[in-house]
């Protein structure tokens, strides 16, 4: 029997329950190390047995044996972490956005091409059941259309992580932090086509952050293909959909929260299948795309259309309108 893959997590805010959970269910992993720089986040982990670190640093030189590592730190902290961890010939799992500038997702994707290393973003909704009961349903009619709307209110995700509420550490707002799992289901659907920023509207509150946003995008080649993505981080509640128009006419939709209870009980069986997917990708890395690049490069222009555009550089809320 092949013994397990040795992974740490690396950032043990809001979302690194969910990757703890995936490794904790499967077999094929164990868990030998977390890190976070809160001293306070380490003691559940050390009280069950898992050694944990106060800097990555620290965790690379205690732990030599690693064959992967993932991180879930704040954006803005994405790109340096990923160098130092396939510097040190790691293969990475990373949290969407793989960074907050276009320049570093650029190099950090030269690196782990130059070193033949994984470098893996994690897109967890494309391995929502739903949507991947909606592609099973497309295979084999070309999808003409796609619409993909992503609700949530931001603060009752976050939990502690107030970085999300900083534009310079998200990386904007609902575009940087949502934009990218929203690009990506696109891609899926059109069979990882490589697609283009039309159009952008984005409302952003006082502070700067993008709290809703419009983008139409289009693929490339003579006949292109139309995709709607709307996201809002005032939404009252949760609402995650997709609707794809068929190239015969019929129209298909998936409500990614269908069949689980509770606000995020989707993310559960998504990150098992990013943990599943991760370890494939290691066995296996010959060939494989990662869509990190390709999906930040759409964030980055939307927010150039944005900017761009004077009609929509600030648009206050209706409250602040009053």
């Amino acid at each position: 029997m092949t013994a397990p893959r040795k992974l740490a997590v690396i950032g043990l805010g809001v979302i690194a329950k969910f990757y703890l959970a995936a490794i904790e269910a499967d077999p094929a992993f164990t868990l030998a190390a977390v890190c976070d720089l809160d001293e306070a986040a380490l003691a559940a982990p050390r009280a069950a047995g898992i050694p944990g670190h106060l800097g990555h640093r620290e965790l690379l030189a205690a732990h030599r044996d690693l064959d992967g590592a993932i991180v879930t730190v704040p954006n803005d902290a994405h790109a340096a972490l990923c160098r130092d961890l396939l510097a040190a010939g790691l293969p990475v799992c990373v949290e969407k956005p793989l960074a907050t500038e276009l320049s570093d997702a650029r190099a950090l994707t030269a690196i782990a091409a130059e070193r033949s290393l994984v470098l893996f973003t994690a897109f967890h909704r494309r391995y929502n059941s739903q949507v991947l009961e909606l592609a099973a349903a497309c295979a084999g009619t070309p999808v003409a259309k796609v619409k993909v709307r992503y609700f949530e209110r931001i603060e009752d995700h976050i939990g502690q992580d107030a970085w999300y509420l900083d534009p310079a550490r998200c990386g904007g707002g609902c575009v940087a932090d949502n934009g990218p799992n929203a690009f990506d289901l696109v891609r899926l659907l059109f069979g990882e086509s490589e697609l283009s920023v039309v159009r952008a509207a984005i409302t952003r509150d006082a502070a700067g952050l993008d709290r809703q946003a419009a983008l139409d995008l289009v693929t490339a080649g003579p006949a292109p293909r139309r995709a709607r993505v709307e996201l809002d981080w005032s939404y009252p509640g949760e609402l995650k959909d997709v609707e794809v128009t068929l190239a015969d006419g019929r129209v298909l939709r998936s409500d990614l929260l269908a069949g689980h209870q509770g606000f995020k009980a989707s993310l559960w069986h998504e990150y098992r299948g990013i943990l599943t997917a991760f370890g494939a990708t290691i066995e296996r890395p010959a060939g494989r795309r990662d869509g990190g690049l390709a999906a930040l490069d759409l964030v980055a222009a939307a927010y150039r259309l944005d900017r761009d555009d004077a009609t929509h550089v600030f648009r206050p809320t209706a409250a602040e309108a009053r």
